[in-house]
């Protein structure tokens, strides 16, 4: 499969979502609103539920599936209130020793003016400095598409996995093309050379694991399955954390990102 061909499937809007993940693994999920700060950003949603009776806080981009949706969360893209939402409920998880689930499905922040003249890029910057230095387990998970430094924000983690047809770039091939050749048209082109697909980012070691989403033989896993093969993954991953102690687990995240 093309590397665009990824691109396409990872902005499908009927992918599994951060809604989806939240009920499939948590009970009494609570949902928490606002930045303290300024206002409500439905682009990011988080809060506080149960996985398997342990609590866990949540943070993910929600694009929404209907036109109604979409608007109301923004297609996914953040501005600065959804990222100090997310700084807000990642304190709120190290005051109560409550390990961190990221979610990532954004094809960027939020680029207009009202987002940079409130301090978008701040707020992105904050959210990696604060996640880079959390004392609890912190996992990462690229669900669709991970686009530029709104995405990064919540992937500064202790590991990031990818789902089989999500990308994580800089920026979208669209925009690379235009940047390179002046002709977003070349998106295809662009995309092979960017290294977006969860297998380039495997062998260049910027994710520790790929989440499968078809079988060995090509064939669609149902998202019912998939997304139980994710709760085992992630409940194994959380199990493993708690033998790890916070010393070991802030170098091995440094050591990590200094890796690239």
């Amino acid at each position: 499969m093309q590397a665009y061909e990824k691109v396409k499937l990872a902005r499908d809007i009927d992918r599994i979502s951060t809604k989806d993940v939240i009920q499939h693994l948590t009970d009494s999920f609570v949902e928490c609103h606002g930045d303290r700060l300024s206002k409500e950003d439905r682009a990011i949603i988080g809060g506080v539920g149960l996985l398997n009776d342990d609590p866990i806080t949540i943070i993910g981009h929600e694009k929404g599936r209907e036109p109604a949706e979409h608007m109301s969360h923004n297609f996914g893209s953040s501005g600065p209130a959804g990222y100090r939402k997310a700084q807000r409920l990642m304190k709120q998880a190290e005051k109560f020793n409550r390990p961190i689930l990221t979610l990532i499905n954004t094809a960027g922040a939020d680029a207009t003016p009202e987002a940079e003249e409130g301090g978008v890029g701040e707020a992105i910057a904050q959210t990696m400095f604060l996640m880079s230095s959390l004392k609890v387990p912190t996992l990462a998970i690229i669900l669709g598409e991970g686009g530029s430094g709104g995405a990064i924000a919540l992937a500064v983690a202790d590991e990031v996995w990818i789902m089989e047809h999500s990308v994580y770039s800089i920026l979208s091939p669209e925009g690379f093309a235009s940047i390179l050749w002046k002709d977003a048209s070349k998106a295809e082109k662009a995309a092979d050379l960017m290294k977006l697909t969860a297998s380039d980012l495997k062998e260049m070691q910027i994710v520790e694991r790929i989440i499968q989403e078809t079988t060995v033989n090509g064939e669609k896993i149902p998202k019912s399955r998939v997304l139980d093969n994710l709760k085992e993954n992630i409940m194994t991953f959380l199990k493993e954390a708690k033998n790890v102690s916070v010393d070991e687990r802030l170098l091995k995240r440094t050591n990590r990102f200094r890796n690239y």
